[in-house]
């Protein structure tokens, strides 16, 4: 198991990364009940690159980011990861592929230190754990985030809301993923925290990780954000590149001011720095 980053090289903004999407969505829909969550959706996700998913409440954000995590399957369309058609049926199929899923709610368990939340279902040794190398290892991942915590010993209960979420962050690291998905990190933090995110974001983009940013903060998303495609009302409706983009026009496509012609492929983007 790896516990350091991958490398890779640098995503290109001008015509995307030679070696091609580490993730294509082609084609994806998803309903619940008579409720059309998703049509007709295309992505596609390259190295080294911020990728942020924007649009109103019930756009189809997270239904996106679900199916990619493994916890609903798509009704319609094809998901291919690293020039191969996969499924995935089950957050853990997810992770097996090289996807990392950190939601908004961390899932942290607030009771235990940072080493056990950092391997909770993940513990080194059997029926006597390695405390010892799991807190260096601990120390390992956090010192390659720059992470500002005194020590893998607090109970996550003490942490400020930057550390958590640093902390999610490291624990989805674990095993080195392609892709690292963030629900909303920066909500509800204040502006020193939110700037130590959004430094960790870009360090991640650095290594070569794809990092998929769900944001409603646009402030946050100009500023860390390669590409920005705007969800609304299930569909693609805008699809932006840095640093060309606008606030004007991604609230407009947001809002339904501005409309994205129907049949733009992924691929025909360029590039185009607003619609």
């Amino acid at each position: 198991m790896s516990y350091s980053f991958g490398e890779g090289a640098p995503y290109n903004s001008a015509g995307g990364d030679p070696r091609g999407p580490v993730v294509s969505m082609r084609g994806i829909s998803k309903s619940f009940g008579h409720v059309q969550a998703l049509r007709n959706v295309d992505l596609d996700l390259y190295p080294g690159e911020v990728v942020a998913l924007v649009g109103d409440n019930g756009a189809g954000k997270s239904t996106l980011v679900k199916i990619l995590a493994g916890v609903h399957p798509q009704d319609a369309g094809t998901v291919t990861f690293e020039g191969r058609q996969v499924s995935i049926p089950s957050p853990a199929a997810s992770r097996e592929l090289g996807i990392a899923t950190v939601f908004q709610d961390l899932a942290l368990c607030d009771n235990l230190d940072v080493v056990a939340n950092l391997f909770l279902g993940r513990e080194v040794g059997g029926a006597v754990l390695d405390e010892e190398t799991m807190e260096r290892r601990s120390w390992e991942l956090l010192r390659q985030l720059s992470a500002r915590i005194p020590s893998v010993r607090m109970r996550a209960a003490t942490l400020s809301g930057g550390q958590r979420q640093t902390v999610a962050i490291a624990r989805s690291l674990i095993g080195d993923p392609r892709v690292v998905i963030l629900d909303e990190p920066t909500a509800a933090l204040g502006i020193a925290q939110t700037a130590e995110v959004l430094n960790l974001i870009e360090l991640l983009r650095e290594r070569g990780h794809c990092v998929v940013l769900i944001s409603h903060n646009m402030a946050d998303v100009q500023a860390v954000a390669d590409r920005v495609i705007v969800l609304r009302l299930g569909r693609v409706n805008g699809r932006f590149r840095a640093p060309a983009m606008s606030y004007e026009d991604i609230i407009a496509s947001i809002t339904g001011v501005l409309n994205l012609e129907e049949g733009t492929p992924e691929d025909d983007i360029g590039e185009r720095g607003s619609l």
